[in-house]
């Protein structure tokens, strides 16, 4: 029987492309690697042919992309000798943020706002072990907290502004291109603070360049030199379409 080589993670996959070394010590749950579903049924209501894909992060490991950006977000925080991780959250971040701190052995800490967070988030955040305190105000106002606790503790935000987050999350764009062969045509995504739409935009940027200036100016969160460049789309990048989450 030929065995099957086992997945580790998305840092693992493409540990060329992020910016990790050999020495980096890896925190990961098995996220990434997810399907990318053709939709027949919705294709069917077309006039005219389209081939649709939905990319199912829900099989992450807590149910969200966030999974992509914080493994890569705690690893490094990891690597900066960081003890707790911090984020202001009504959801999906905060449950990610303490299964990742579970697994590195370190505290996370979560901000939420008053009743306004979903339950099973919040049972997951409590679940994994994570330190959650409720404040008065909105989202915004926990960021405010974050950053101020930030400055003065040695904690990391691994909230969306955390650079390495994009990086993670930059490989579902990888993925789909692996596995169209190509990068498709058009790209829609639910937008928030609009993370995840950027950071789509970073992937399908660095597989389309052909040299560092390129990613560097297609993209401002590539800091200076950008070494993980491919050239499989052959400088074709989609259109990204985004839309208005619901809350945001």
């Amino acid at each position: 029987m030929n065995s099957r080589k086992r997945y580790t993670g998305l840092i693992d996959n493409y540990r060329h492309r992020l910016p990790v070394s050999n020495k980096t010590k890896v925190i990961s749950l098995g996220e990434g690697n997810t399907p990318l579903v053709k939709v027949y049924n919705i294709m069917s209501t077309l006039d005219k042919h389209v081939d649709i894909y939905v990319k199912y992060e829900g099989l992450n490991p807590t149910g969200s992309f966030k999974d992509r950006g914080m493994t890569m977000a705690v690893t490094k925080a990891i690597e900066s000798d960081a003890k707790a991780i911090i984020c202001a959250s009504t959801g999906n971040t905060s449950a990610s943020a303490a299964a990742y701190a579970a697994r590195a052995g370190i505290t996370a800490f979560v901000l939420i706002p008053d009743g306004k967070i979903a339950q099973g988030k919040l049972v997951q955040a409590m679940v994994g072990g994570a330190v959650v305190i409720q404040i008065k105000g909105n989202f915004d106002d926990g960021m405010r907290l974050v950053k101020e606790v930030a400055d003065k503790a040695p904690v990391t935000i691994v909230n969306s502004i955390n650079p390495f987050r994009l990086q993670g999350q930059k490989t579902a764009a990888f993925e789909i291109i692996e596995e169209l062969g190509k990068p498709p045509d058009f790209h829609y995504l639910p937008v928030g603070n609009a993370g995840n739409i950027t950071a789509h935009w970073i992937g399908y940027s660095e597989c389309a360049a052909t040299d560092s200036k390129q990613v560097t100016k297609a993209c401002a969160y590539c800091e200076g030199d950008c070494s993980y460049i491919d050239g499989s789309s052959k400088g074709f990048r989609p259109k990204m379409i985004g839309y208005q989450a619901s809350g945001s």
